[in-house]
């Protein structure tokens, strides 16, 4: 590793090269080391949980660290079939990138891989990055990890010490790691929206894009982790009534003839008024006409 391309007083890269130097060694059942020109680039491998469909594989991860590590959490993916999760795309738990809010400080590299192992046999339940393959899928995939080969680090199998070999004691550094990792929640993280799941976690300017990574070329089925997207169709419309058209109400037969005596009853009188005169004015004249013959 290029050392001199670092400042040593930063906080990232002091704690980066005291993990690198506390995992120098590999154990029975993990190793960690970053990358010879990249210090926030790391692989790991780590041998699969047993008393699982995992027992006897081994499989092998990249790791993406922020420059405010540790104070900001790492990007998770693994690069070996596994079943578990989805290949070249960071991990959504509680220890990753996904989750800064449950995220502390005193996590170390080691003890995001410990809490991997662990978190192997759980089910997926449509986390980001979670594969549900059967167990004898799984038991395939084991069984065939041991041949696979890293582009960076080679065969996975020289990685890590074969069971027995390792008669180390366990230092104080690991085994605080190791109830670090026992304490971590494995439930499922809260879901993210599709927005979030686009933008993703922030990373470093170091990591690469894992669309760019090369796609899956072992023929294993990749679970769909986003439902196709459903256009909403609006409900259908109630056809408009037409207006009602508006009615003129014709007032009954009753009304109609008391209206038509009501208004023919002013000419009637003055009918009878008139003729009432006219007998009047008939007898006024027949006086002066008896009147004249007895003068005469």
């Amino acid at each position: 590793m290029a050392q001199s391309q670092y400042n040593f007083k930063n906080p990232a890269v002091k704690r980066l090269m005291r993990e690198a130097q506390e995992l120098k060694d590999a154990t029975e059942q993990y190793s960690a080391q970053p990358l010879d020109d990249n210090l926030f680039e790391w692989h790991f491998t780590f041998r699969g949980p047993s008393d699982s469909d995992f027992d006897g594989g081994m499989y092998h991860g990249r790791i993406i660290l922020p420059p405010e590590y540790p104070m900001k959490p790492p990007s998770i993916m693994l690069l070996t079939p596994n079943g578990r999760f989805e290949l070249h795309k960071k991990i959504c738990l509680s220890i990753s990138g996904y989750h800064p809010e449950s995220w502390q400080p005193s996590w170390s590299i080691r003890t995001a891989i410990l809490a991997i192992i662990g978190f192997m046999p759980t089910k997926g339940e449509g986390a980001i990055g979670a594969l549900d393959y059967s167990p004898q899928e799984r038991k395939n995939l084991a069984k065939k990890s041991s041949t696979w080969s890293c582009q960076c680090c080679g065969s996975i199998k020289q990685l890590l010490k074969e069971p027995g070999q390792d008669s180390h004691q366990k230092t104080e550094s690991e085994i605080r790691d190791e109830e670090l990792a026992k304490q971590i929640n494995f439930s499922k993280p809260k879901t993210q929206t599709k927005s979030e799941s686009e933008k993703g976690p922030s990373t470093s300017t170091t990591e690469e894009d894992s669309s760019s990574t090369p796609p899956n070329t072992d023929g294993l089925r990749q679970r769909q982790t986003s439902p196709p997207e459903i256009s909403s169709i609006p409900p259908p419309t109630t056809p408009q009534q037409p207006a009602p058209q508006t009615q003129i109400q014709q007032p009954p037969p009753q009304q109609n003839a008391q209206r038509h005596q009501e208004d023919s009853t002013p000419f009637m009188l003055i009918i009878v008024l008139s003729v009432v005169l006219a007998v009047l004015l008939l007898r006024r004249l027949d006086r002066v006409y008896d009147l004249r013959g007895n003068l005469f």
